[in-house]
């Protein structure tokens, strides 16, 4: 695929996926369309060679994987891994404040956001439902996106607040619940219009329920929902250089694996994980700290010895984005290590453990870039900074697979709208695919 029809399409995945519901959602589609098989947890699996599958768990995480024509206890598995998660903000259960006749909805912080990019922002909501309809006793779920504009975050105005420009913090608490309308104390419809599960049964009925359950009366039982920026994402810059969109931190690199996968010639077992609530420390049955890929290679191959042996021989590629070296702040990276937006993909090293690169899993992704062409960048942060992490010492904890950290230089990760470059996602996809296809061997003899 050329690399301006692979962004288009890329634009139109997180376009598609404000949540990770949504992402997992959308990912789905795309792997029915290419004929992969749903597996149920809850059912007994039938599983054979050159097959292609997937699972899903919570609606927010998703393993997909072809079964190699060749056994894996001679070839390990390539394994890529990835996050549908975004920092955000998340509706609380009973969100509903009307203070001087203006409806808002309280909110907690998803994660490790950026606040101030929300503010002025046409927003929107997604997530998420649960609820019973009338005639049916057993609740059910369903995802819901608004997509229109609904809600905005205003700023103060310099004039009452002069300093804002020096001093200025963000209470999480008080400053950034948004607003969704003026009340009208003559409307009628008042207290239904305040009643936020009313205002989702409303919504409810309008996108899906009357072809699933021809009901009218929806009662809405509770809700995971979360704002996010109704801007589409876009190619900007003079020369059309970067790629700028929400929520690029992770799902550049879910869509990337997943199109990697795609292009697997089924030679050998291929596998993509992308789990859910990295955002928030992985601790969660769908999150990388749980049990869901770990209890999942365990059905695939339930002989402990087997089991070994093929994950002695495995790799996996912890895809997740890098900071990019932002010209303005050229001081908050290590002189040495300050990757470049669309100068190819990036190693992140840390010796401490926050990213689970060494020596030899950094030389097998060195040797996948050469083979496929593709320049890489290391990124090791200033010794006197902290520095975050991923999925991939988690992953490699628990299963105990050899395993390396790798992503796209971004600027202003975890604000609303984040920046990355229009060559790196499509080379990070090209090595992936190289890594799928490949049949070296993934142990380096000592």
């Amino acid at each position: 695929m050329k690399r301006d029809q692979y962004n288009q399409q890329l634009l139109g995945f997180i376009q598609q996926s404000p949540t990770p519901f949504h992402a997992v959602k959308t990912m789905k589609e795309a792997l029915d369309n290419a004929g992969f098989q749903e597996l149920a947890e809850e059912q007994s699996w039938n599983t054979t060679a050159g097959g292609k599958y997937y699972v899903i768990r919570n609606s927010s995480s998703i393993i997909a994987f072809v079964m190699g024509k060749q056994s894996a206890v001679n070839t390990g598995i390539r394994l890529v891994g990835g996050h549908t998660d975004s920092p955000c903000l998340k509706i609380k259960p009973n969100p509903e404040l009307n203070k001087k006749n203006y409806f808002q909805l309280g909110v907690e912080v998803y994660g490790g956001v950026l606040l101030n990019p929300w503010f002025d922002r046409d927003l929107s909501i997604a997530g998420r439902v649960v609820f019973k309809s009338k005639g049916s006793n057993s609740p059910q779920q369903a995802l819901i996106n608004m997509e229109r504009p609904v809600a905005v975050i205003p700023s103060l105005a310099i004039h009452l607040d002069r300093e804002v420009n020096s001093k200025r913090t963000i209470n999480p608490q008080t400053d950034i619940p948004p607003l969704l309308f003026k009340v009208n104390a003559d409307d009628k419809n008042i207290s239904h219009k305040e009643d936020f599960r009313a205002v989702l049964a409303d919504e409810l009925k309008k996108q899906l329920l009357d072809e699933r359950t021809g009901s009218s009366d929806i009662t809405v039982m509770d809700y995971d929902l979360f704002f996010y920026d109704c801007q589409p994402p876009a190619i900007t810059g003079l020369n059309e250089d970067f790629i700028a969109s929400a929520r690029l931190d992770n799902l550049l690199s879910c869509y990337t694996g997943m199109q990697a996968l795609l292009e697997s010639n089924g030679e050998v077992t291929s596998l993509l994980i992308c789990n859910d609530h990295e955002e928030v420390g992985s601790t969660s049955a769908s999150g990388a700290n749980g049990p869901m890929l770990k209890s999942f290679l365990e059905r695939l191959y339930p002989d402990t010895e087997e089991r070994a042996r093929i994950l002695s021989q495995s790799l996996l590629i912890s895809t997740d984005n890098a900071h990019g070296v932002h010209p303005n702040y050229s001081d908050k990276h290590d002189n040495n290590h300050g990757p470049v937006i669309n100068e190819g993909p990036v190693i992140k090293i840390n010796a401490n453990q926050r990213y689970a690169t060494d020596s030899v899993t950094s030389s097998l992704f060195r040797h996948l870039c050469e083979e496929e062409g593709v320049s890489v960048q290391s990124f090791v942060t200033r010794t006197d900074m902290g520095c975050g992490s991923t999925i991939g010492p988690i992953t490699a904890a628990n299963i105990g697979v050899q395993t390396l950290d790798v992503g796209v230089p971004t600027f202003a990760m975890h604000s609303i709208r984040e920046l990355a470059g229009v060559d790196d996602a499509h080379n990070l996809f090209k090595v992936l695919s190289g890594f799928y296809n490949s049949q070296d061997s993934l142990v380096i003899a000592s």
